[in-house]
């Protein structure tokens, strides 16, 4: 039976709510306007948001591969919103800082991490940045939209992954949601012939507006199943197979190209070459590309092979510098961008302005048959070159010092963690992070839900299990030594 209290919120909320919605809407129906029918979404988020966060959290990431561009419904918009995500992003965030704030549960530790320091730091200056933005609005909206994604799926993540079922769930969560993609994709595909690499660019929308953003998904997930004790092992074993065959069907040589940066770096983690050898060697690659460069360009000026549906053309396509217009394009906005740096070297254009601003910059004769005014089909086609010229080189060397930090941080979990499954989790991890670290050299989508939801998730994972995760004592031996002791833990 109901008691008194519950009887007068029946009486005098409930009951007197239902009716009006029933009334308005029968309404709205009667002159055709079915949106009111998801007026109810309203407070059931609400509810969920207050009293189940974790709950909503977790649908948030599973609907991120599923997220539609608004403006593919309403046209032409003066701004574009992905749905449901970012509407529920910004309920997730109003309601859970607001609390965070007022208990004051904000994690010292976490404040003070390495990594989270970074994030701020690259925070700051994009403040900073959009303050001085020649395009305020503009930066400002980019500047909101980032804000929420670093606030929610790093920070408040670490929080939430202080339990390490609640990590498995955030990748089982994302995994499924992409893998309704994938069967969406490939069944587009299939009427098209697989062989079809002109299908593979426009199969994957509308979840996704072409098959690079939809590549870099699948690469950085790869690795998680491979790696990451998921539990559930026939399932994860079957969908490896699926995302491996999906990214070789997706025809994005960036996402191909990504993977193999990945399998190095899994041979570095199993030869046990140390970070510090692994950065002397890359600097010491960097200076001799530099040095080489001019004949570099001159043997890749040799090659005319174009994007093809054939597998190896379609890798031998990505050194293609002369008639690959793809490849071309990219040149094009790359040097656009640089163009942008020396005009604006310490502030930049602002956040978010390259695609309004580069169209000057662009010389007539690296303009090719794809090139528009407008940043149609992605704009810098970087991750380090368009904050290079939207916030300066600070910003950029900003961006860097996270990623770097990141990597760091991995590579000592998979010393330090003395569970196992620990460190295949950070393995994972790792490698899927090194994935869209390389892939960001050729294009750029952590302005997107699809892309920002795992990457600054995946550094939260990084951050949570650094702090809450079980570790081994290291002292202050030297590094011989310590090997010893590492040796003789494991017999």
């Amino acid at each position: 039976m109901l008691g008194a209290a519950e009887r007068r919120f029946n009486v005098l909320i409930l009951y007197p709510s239902a009716g009006l919605f029933i009334l308005v809407n029968a309404i709205l129906l009667s002159r055709g306007n079915y949106y009111f029918l998801l007026f109810p979404l309203v407070p059931a988020i609400l509810y969920s948001a207050l009293f189940s966060p974790g709950r909503l959290f977790m649908a948030v990431v599973f609907l991120a591969p599923l997220s539609v561009e608004l403006s593919r419904f309403a046209g032409e918009l003066p701004f574009d919103i992905s749905l449901p995500t970012e509407p529920l992003i910004l309920v997730f965030l109003l309601v859970m800082l607001s609390g965070k704030l007022l208990n004051g549960s904000l994690n010292r530790k976490l404040l003070y991490h390495p990594l989270t320091l970074a994030v701020i730091f690259y925070l700051v200056w994009l403040v900073i940045t959009t303050v001085t933005s020649t395009m305020p609005v503009v930066s400002l909206k980019f500047l909101l939209v980032r804000l929420g994604y670093v606030l929610m799926f790093y920070f408040l993540a670490v929080e939430i992954f202080r339990r390490r079922e609640n990590i498995h769930g955030f990748l089982w969560c994302y995994i499924i949601g992409l893998s309704l993609v994938i069967i969406y994709t490939m069944y587009n595909h299939a009427g098209y012939g697989f062989l079809s690499q002109r299908a593979a660019h426009w199969v994957v929308r509308p979840f996704y507006n072409d098959h690079t953003a939809y590549g870099a998904a699948l690469a950085m997930f790869i690795p998680v199943l491979l790696f990451a004790p998921l539990k559930r092992k026939w399932h994860t074993a079957v969908l490896v197979l699926v995302f491996i065959v999906a990214l070789v069907f997706s025809y994005s040589r960036a996402a191909w190209l990504s993977v193999g940066a990945a399998f190095l770096i899994w041979l570095v983690i199993t030869l046990r070459i140390r970070f510090a050898t692994l950065v002397t060697f890359t600097i010491i690659a960097g200076g001799l590309v530099f040095m080489l460069r001019d004949d570099i360009v001159r043997e890749m000026e040799k090659n005319r092979q174009d994007s093809s549906a054939n597998f190896r053309e379609h890798i031998r396509s990505m050194t293609n510098i002369t008639s690959d217009a793809s490849n071309l394009e990219r040149i094009n906005r790359w040097k656009a961008a640089l163009a942008m740096y020396r005009e604006r070297p310490v502030l930049g254009w602002g956040p978010g302005t390259y695609m309004f601003n580069y169209a000057p910059f662009q010389f007539s004769y690296d303009r090719t048959i794809i090139s528009t005014n407008f940043a149609d089909g992605g704009d810098t086609h970087s991750e380090y070159l368009g904050p290079l010229s939207e916030t300066g080189l600070p910003g950029m060397l900003s961006f860097i010092l996270v990623a770097a930090i990141a990597l760091y941080t991995g590579f000592r979990l998979l010393i330090r963690l003395e569970r196992r499954k620990d460190r295949l989790l950070v393995k994972g991890i790792l490698l899927g992070l090194v994935t869209y670290l390389v892939h960001g050299t050729l294009n750029n989508f952590l302005h997107s839900d699809k892309a920002a939801i795992p990457f600054w998730g995946f550094l939260a994972v990084l951050a949570a299990m650094d702090l809450y995760g079980k570790k081994r004592a290291v002292s202050d031996k030297p590094a011989g030594e310590n090997a010893g002791l590492k040796n003789r833990s494991k017999k």
